[in-house]
């Protein structure tokens, strides 16, 4: 019931910026959390970043902390991830993934999320 396509990848400079959409074309009753999660060539996955329904609440790995935002519209099913100041090592898949999770902790760990993207790939070069 929940299905979601990422959009906005593509090839931007060291230091630019790009933002990622990811939109659910299902129902909403499965997302009451969305994140974003991307994996580098051979790299694990590793949590980027999550927010809630209503937004009031945020979590962000160390690795993108001060540089990206997410944000969501749920009037659009739509969940954002504005990346500025890239660097290379943002090179990666980025997936969108949802589910009702509401318990902090778990955001971060992608076994907890049943939902996902088809992921769309980020490269940072200079």
């Amino acid at each position: 019931q929940v299905q979601l396509v990422e959009s906005g990848g593509g090839l931007v400079q060291v230091g630019g910026s790009l933002r990622l959409s990811c939109q659910n074309s299902g129902r909403t009753g499965s997302t009451y959390t969305m994140a974003w999660f991307r994996q580098a060539p051979g790299e694990e996955r590793e949590f980027v970043a999550a927010i809630i329904w209503t937004g009031s609440s945020t979590w962000y790995g160390d690795s993108v902390q001060g540089r990206f935002t997410i944000s969501r519209d749920n009037a659009k099913n739509t969940v954002y991830l504005e990346m500025n100041s890239l660097k290379a090592e943002d090179t990666a898949v980025y997936y969108c993934a949802a589910d009702g999770i509401w318990r902090g902790i778990d955001v971060l760990y992608s076994s907890k999320y049943r939902f996902w993207g088809q992921g769309t790939q980020v490269t940072v070069s200079s």
